[in-house]
Formats: C-alpha cells, sequence, structure tokens
C-alpha cells in the first residue's frame, strides 16, 4: 500500500503497532442480504491477504473472550501513515456501521534501556561471578554466545514475528510517579536491579510465554503495551499473578483492562462471531 502524495512516517528504529478492539452491531448485520453479508465478509478477507502482503507487516485476528468487544486485531508496520490507513479501512471492511471500535492502543516496538551489555556481562557475570581471566578462550566464547543471544533478542523485540499461538492478551500499564512510589526518582541502578528481579520471574515461562512490551509514552493513556501470547490460558494467569508479587508491580505499577482473545483464521472467527 503506497501514496505518492504523503511522505512516509517510519521511525528510525522498530515498528508501530496498533490493537484494534470493535464490537460487532447485529442488528445493523441482520439487515444485510446473503449477497451482501458474503461480500461484506470477502471484502474483509482480501483486505487481511492484503495487509499481511504488505512488506515487514503483520496482522493478528483474533475473537474476544467476553462482551467487552468482539472482534481484535493486532497491526504491527513500520509507517504510522500505512498503519493509520489500514485502520481505517478494517473499520469499514464489513459495511459502515457494522464494526463499532470498542478500544484501540497505539504504541511502538522497543528495546529495553535495562537491557544488560557487554561491558556488564563481562564485569558482572563473567569476572564478578564466574572469575573468568579477560581474555581467555572460554572468556572470548561466553561473549561471544552472549552477542549472538542479545543480537537475537534486541531483534524480536523491535522486529517481532509473532506465533500463532491460540491465546492472546492485552493490557496497557505504567510506572506509578507519586510520593515515595515514584519509578522516575530512582536511580538508574536502582531501577535496573528491580527489573532484573522481574526478567527472572518471565524467563520462567520460556516456551510457554511470549511476551512483546510496546512502548507508548506520549502516544496513548499509559506508558506501555503488553502482549502476551500463550498455548494455554493459565500460563497467562499465573505469570501475571506471579508477578504481582515482584516489587517493580507490587510497589510502582498500575494497570489498564486487560483483554483476553483467542487468534482464529477468518473463517473460523466468523463462525464464532456469529457473522
Amino acid at each position: 500500500m503506497s501514496d505518492s502524495n504523503v511522505s512516509p512516517l517510519v521511525s528510525r528504529e522498530g515498528w508501530h503497532v496498533m490493537h484494534l478492539f470493535y464490537q460487532i452491531d447485529h442488528s445493523q448485520w441482520s439487515l444485510l442480504g446473503d449477497d451482501e453479508k458474503r461480500a461484506a465478509k470477502t471484502r474483509l478477507t482480501e483486505l487481511v491477504q492484503e495487509i499481511r502482503a504488505t512488506k515487514d507487516t503483520h496482522l493478528l485476528t483474533f475473537a474476544i473472550a467476553t462482551p467487552k468487544a468482539d472482534i481484535g486485531f493486532m497491526l504491527l508496520t513500520p509507517d504510522l501513515q500505512v498503519a493509520t490507513a489500514y485502520e481505517k479501512q478494517l473499520t469499514l471492511s464489513l459495511g459502515p456501521e457494522i464494526l463499532s471500535p470498542a478500544y484501540s492502543y497505539l504504541s511502538m516496538t522497543e528495546s529495553s534501556e535495562y537491557t544488560t551489555t557487554s561491558a556488564q556481562y563481562a564485569a558482572e557475570t563473567l569476572i564478578g561471578e564466574k572469575g573468568l581471566t579477560e581474555g581467555s578462550a572460554e572468556f572470548e566464547q561466553a561473549m561471544k554466545e552472549f552477542e549472538e543471544r542479545m543480537a537475537h533478542y534486541l531483534k524480536h523485540r523491535l522486529y517481532p514475528v509473532l506465533p500463532d499461538w491460540p491465546a492472546i492478551c492485552f493490557y496497557p500499564m505504567s510506572k506509578r510517579r507519586s510520593g515515595a512510589d515514584n519509578w522516575y526518582s530512582l536511580s538508574y541502578e536502582a531501577r535496573r536491579e528491580l527489573m532484573s528481579g522481574h526478567a527472572r520471574v518471565g524467563r520462567t515461562y520460556s516456551g510457554r510465554i511470549l511476551q512483546l512490551i510496546t512502548g507508548s509514552t506520549g502516544l496513548d493513556e499509559y506508558e506501555w503495551g503488553v502482549t502476551l501470547l500463550a498455548k494455554d490460558t493459565i500460563d497467562i494467569k499465573s505469570i501475571v499473578y506471579e508477578m504481582r508479587f515482584d516489587e517493580v508491580s507490587a510497589r510502582y505499577a498500575e494497570f489498564g483492562d486487560f483483554y483476553i482473545g483467542m487468534q482464529l483464521p477468518l473463517d473460523e472467527l466468523f463462525r464464532r462471531v456469529c457473522l
């Protein structure tokens, strides 16, 4: 998708991310004839195919598990102009009064400021904890493996490819800025230490939870959007509950509403939401 009259709005790092949640107006849908319904579903199907065929663009489609919304989309793409154009087309895809926006959230993929650097890993882990000698063969091999792991991790944070695991959870969050619980009054080292404990909990869910944290400071109401993908909803429930006891969450975190959905191919999605 392109418009030669509009300059791209592409960030120098990361992708734009839109979480879009819609209610279906079944009273309006019921007024359509069978041919009109088939044409509407074909339009949405073709639009989803077009979006997914766009370079560096991903679209997840899912049914929402509660009456908060009916259908959800997660759109990731470099150009905010493209993201916005596709959002408008998705909203109108089934007809002008069928999909009604229930909630939306704009954020961007980002790296973490608390990611361990090569210098920190060398000094704290290899020399401080393991007692390796800088420059030794074992030290150099460990550094090479660390840098390869981090390159993969950072690429996933900025340019993710998300799996089709059935359960998807989204919620926004911010850090508190009040009194003694002002996250931003802490030193960087204090924040980094707290976040390292938070990360250790997350790593225990490797293979069961895929977590994507996207930044939204200055873009939307909260400061981050959190997307969790899982094969079992109990893992979503468990990781969120366990992290509530970590000081980062217990003392400093504020959360918005949680949206739970199930990733589905479009033909099954249409059946699930009674279209």
